[in-house]
């Protein structure tokens, strides 16, 4: 066999998301694209804000000196500076640039943070349900994956993930808006959570780093808000994107922010830059770079979001699904009306519904519908969800 055993064995427990996406693409081929109902991927289906077309078509009309060479491994020092300014303001943080640095996507910035942080053997732990590919990204790097259980309303158990916690342990991972529940985790539970870390670093004398991803800060309904790691613990650092709010997911551009006041800044910060180049990443897109400091309080139009929630959301109670309604993102995460969600998963594909189970995520029982779509896809998909739990209750 010429590829390696452990990509091949990883093969196998790859993403469910992929493997649906492509199940659609089958689908849309036999059945025509307008008879398929795909839920199955967070691609992001509204147009980005007008002002990203102004920035780059002026970039494209104005050329700029070596606009497509190379820079700084941590990116442009004009764009960093100004992410470094927007969180100044936004958190009442004193970063600076050197906080900054500019990434492949939020899936580049995790990359390198644990290509930084992690000796082999070293543990994340992370909340569960989770992305599903936390568990791939911290195996990349000779790290352990060690996923707690969420309470029963998809909230920290922050029990569970004191327990959890050992001499092993490198950093906590968080995901709020969290990818698959749209769950946001109170601040009471976010400073508690950095009340434990600080405990236990100072127990255990190594740096226990809180770790938050959020490529769907800006995507929260009913006047929630996302706390800040920043102001709850001091070894905290955010990976973050500009897929979901802007709607570029194939663009790739993204930072991390390093705490100001986190333990041995200087040394962490330089591994990352290290890491950023030897990953192959090299640098963020350069473009994008340019584009992206005229653009950071601006996001796509929520409510629209909001809109496709509510009515997939109340149709699917009226139906009789168990669902709590999400805070933020853009998912729905039903309880499944059978124990298994795989073979529930494969009863709507029957309908040629596309959906992904909560296996893949960590959370078994459960399915994951990505609402990011056009109308008539939730609108299609109606009849058939119906269909599907009537069928199992009769």
């Amino acid at each position: 066999m010429s590829a390696a055993k452990k990509m091949v064995n990883s093969l196998e427990k790859s993403s469910w998301i992929r493997q649906m996406f492509e199940e659609g693409a089958r689908r849309k081929k036999i059945y025509g694209a307008e008879n398929v109902f795909d839920f199955s991927l967070g691609n992001p289906n509204l147009e980005p804000p007008a002002k990203f077309k102004e920035k780059l078509w002026e970039m494209v009309q104005n050329p700029r000196p070596m606009q497509h060479g190379y820079m700084p491994n941590a990116g442009l020092p004009s764009t960093r500076e100004a992410v470094a300014n927007y969180l100044k303001a936004e958190y009442s943080l004193e970063f600076t640039m050197n906080d900054i640095l500019m990434t492949c996507g939020a899936g580049g910035a995790l990359n390198v943070i644990f290509k930084a942080i992690l000796d082999p053997g070293d543990k994340v732990i992370f909340p569960a349900p989770y992305f599903v590919e936390y568990g791939f990204y911290v195996d990349n790097h000779g790290g352990v994956p060690s996923p707690v259980q969420t309470d029963g309303e998809f909230l920290l158990d922050l029990n569970k993930i004191e327990d959890a916690i050992d001499e092993n342990t490198k950093a906590i991972l968080i995901n709020s808006p969290n990818n698959p529940t749209g769950r946001v985790y109170p601040e009471a539970q976010i400073k508690a959570l950095g009340d434990i870390l600080r405990q236990k670093s100072k127990r255990l004398g190594r740096t226990i780093y809180l770790i938050s991803d959020e490529p769907y800060r800006k995507l929260v309904y009913d006047n929630i808000k996302v706390p800040s790691i920043f102001s709850a613990y001091e070894n905290s650092i955010v990976a973050t994107s500009f897929s979901k709010d802007l709607s570029i997911p194939g663009e790739r551009i993204g930072y991390i922010a390093v705490n100001p006041n986190i333990d041995s800044k200087d040394v962490l910060v330089a591994t990352l830059v290290l890491a950023n180049r030897i990953l192959g990443f090299v640098n963020a897109p350069a473009l994008m770079q340019w584009i992206v400091p005229e653009l950071l309080t601006e996001s796509v139009d929520v409510n629209i979001y909001k809109r496709k929630r509510n009515v997939l959301a109340k149709a699917l109670l009226e139906f009789g699904y168990e669902l709590s309604i999400p805070e933020g993102a853009f998912y729905l995460f039903p309880k499944c009306p059978i124990p298994d969600d795989v073979q529930f998963v494969r009863l709507l594909q029957e309908e040629n519904i596309l959906v992904v189970p909560g296996s893949g995520f960590g959370g078994p029982g459960y399915f994951r519908i990505a609402y990011c779509v056009d109308d008539r896809t939730i609108e299609g998909s109606l009849p058939g969800f119906k269909k599907v739990i009537e069928k199992i209750r009769s």
